[in-house]
C-alpha cells in the first residue's frame, strides 16, 4: 500500500514502513494533496486539510509523527472511519531536557552574556552574572503533567532540587514529588511555568490575561506544547510592559514566525523554531514508532496509542469497500 509522508522521516521509520511491503513517497511537483489523493496512509508532520476525507478517499490511516493531533482532523477522520494515532512519549525526553535548556540559560543570563562577550567585550559580559541564580529552591509550574511533564518534573525536582507544582486534567495521582494545585495559585506560586498540555478547546487560551496578570514580575513562561493554549496578545503586552521576567517560546500562533513579529524585538525573550522534540534520538523513536503504528493498522490491527477508537467499526466498512480484507490481523 501507499504511505504518504508529508515531511521526511528518520530512515529506521522508511525502513519499517519498506520492509512491510509498503511504497513510501513524499509530494512531488504536483504538491501533497495529488499524494493524498492515491494514499492508504499518510505520516503526519504538519497540518492536514480539514476536509482530509474528500481529498484522500483511499485512505485508513492518517499517524502523527509525535504527540499532538492538532494537526489531523480527528472529527472528519472519525466521521469516515479513518484510524488516527499518535507516538506518545516518544519525545518526552527531548523535550523536558530542552525545557531545562531553556531555564539554566534564563537563570545564567548564558545567551546575553554570549552576545555581549561578542559584541562589548569581557568586562561588561561578566558583569551580567550579577543578576544570575540558581535554579535550586525556585518553583515550577507544570501544565500538562503526561509523559513530558513527568519526566521535566523527574529532572527539575531530584534534580535541580527546584519545588515542582503540577496541574493536568483528571483527578489521577500526580508523579512523586509532584504538588497538584489549581491554576490560580500555580500562576501565583511558580518562578517558571512550563506549557506540556496539549491544544484542545478547554486549553486554546488557557494562558489569558488575567493569568499572566497573576505571574510573579520576575517569572518566566516555556511554551512547549502549541502557540493558540496562550493569549499572544495579552503575552506579548505584558512583555513589553515589563510585567512578567520574560517567555522561552518553542511554538507560535503562525508557524513558521514571521520575520516582522513584534516578537522578535523583545530583549525579555528567547525564540526557538518548534525544535523542542526534535533531537536526533527523539526523531529516530518517532518516526519508527509512527512506521509501526501505520504497518499496524495497514494489516488490519488497532493501532496501539488509538486516538478514535469510536471510529473502529467505520474503518471496517471502509477496508471492506476499498477492497481490503477486514478482519483484523493479531496485534
Amino acid at each position: 500500500m501507499l504511505v504518504a509522508l508529508t515531511d521526511p522521516i528518520d530512515p529506521a521509520g522508511e525502513a519499517v514502513l519498506r520492509a512491510a511491503g509498503h511504497d513510501v513517497q513524499l509530494p512531488g511537483p504536483d504538491g501533497l494533496d495529488a499524494l493524498l489523493a492515491r494514499a492508504q496512509a499518510v505520516v503526519v508532520r504538519r497540518k492536514l486539510p480539514d476536509d482530509l476525507s474528500a481529498r484522500a478517499p483511499r485512505l485508513l490511516a492518517a499517524v502523527r509523527q509525535g504527540v499532538g493531533v492538532d494537526m489531523i482532523p480527528v472529527e472528519d477522520c472519525t466521521a469516515h472511519g479513518v484510524l488516527v494515532a499518535n507516538v506518545p512519549g516518544a519525545n518526552a525526553d527531548s523535550v523536558a531536557e530542552f525545557a531545562i535548556a531553556q531555564m539554566l540559560a534564563i537563570a545564567r543570563r548564558a545567551e546575553t552574556m554570549h552576545a555581549e562577550l561578542l559584541a562589548k567585550g569581557w568586562d561588561i559580559a561578566r558583569s551580567r552574572s550579577a543578576t544570575a541564580f540558581e535554579l535550586r529552591g525556585r518553583t515550577l509550574g507544570i501544565i500538562g503533567v503526561g509523559a513530558i511533564g513527568t519526566r521535566l518534573a523527574e529532572i527539575a525536582g531530584p534534580g535541580f532540587r527546584m519545588r515542582v507544582l503540577g496541574h493536568r486534567r483528571g483527578r489521577g495521582e500526580m508523579p512523586p514529588g509532584v504538588e497538584r494545585v489549581d491554576l490560580d495559585a500555580l500562576f501565583s506560586d511558580s518562578d517558571f511555568i512550563a506549557l506540556a498540555c496539549p491544544l484542545t478547546q478547554e486549553t486554546r487560551g488557557l494562558v489569558s490575561a488575567e493569568r499572566i496578570g497573576r505571574m510573579k514580575p520576575s517569572a518566566w513562561l516555556l511554551n512547549l506544547a502549541r502557540g493558540p493554549v496562550v493569549d499572544g496578545a495579552a503575552l506579548l503586552e505584558a512583555l513589553r510592559a515589563g510585567r512578567i521576567g520574560g517567555a522561552a517560546l518553542d511554538v507560535y500562533d503562525e508557524q513558521p514566525l514571521a520575520p516582522a513579529h513584534p516578537l522578535r524585538a523583545l530583549p525579555n525573550v528567547i525564540l526557538t523554531p518548534h525544535v523542542a522534540g526534535l533531537s536526533s534520538e527523539a526523531v529516530e523513536r518517532m518516526s519508527t514508532g509512527a512506521a509501526e503504528e501505520v504497518v499496524r493498522i495497514l494489516s488490519g490491527a488497532r493501532p496501539r496509542s488509538f486516538i478514535n477508537p469510536e471510529a473502529w467499526e467505520a474503518s471496517r466498512a471502509r477496508r471492506a469497500a476499498l477492497g481490503h480484507p477486514a478482519e483484523e490481523a493479531a496485534a
